[in-house]
């Protein structure tokens, strides 16, 4: 079993920056690949960013170049570092763990969300 939390989530004005934090706990010793997911009022829950093991990253298009993910293994914890932040990036963010099928994330454990909220 795998425990995630998230914390980090608040408002921001648009353009500016915030960092949320994913602490991973229980048997994460078969946790292929972290993620970062996404879901706003009336859309689907979607992909933000990913982070294999071995460090392999991959983005949504509609993020990149604006946000980085990137993982502590020593303290078990995912982060997420937004800069310059849109309206359009509002929504609840989970953070996942699970397995990989290729290059694919598969989500098995997901944490609470945490919302993030960008004022124009």
């Amino acid at each position: 079993q795998v425990r995630l939390v998230e914390s980090g989530g608040g408002l921001v004005q648009a353009g500016g920056s915030l960092r949320l934090s994913c602490a991973a706990s229980g048997s994460i010793f078969s946790i292929n690949a972290m993620g970062w997911y996404r879901q706003a009022p009336g859309k689907q829950r979607e992909l933000v960013a990913t982070i294999t093991s071995g460090g392999s990253t991959n983005y949504a298009d509609s993020v990149k170049g604006r946000i980085t993910i990137s993982r502590d293994n020593v303290r078990n914890t995912l982060y997420l570092q937004m800069n310059s932040l849109e309206p359009e990036d509002t929504a609840i963010y989970y953070c996942a763990a699970g397995g990989l099928l290729g290059s694919t994330m598969i989500p098995t454990y997901w944490g609470q969300g945490t919302q993030v909220t960008v004022s124009s």
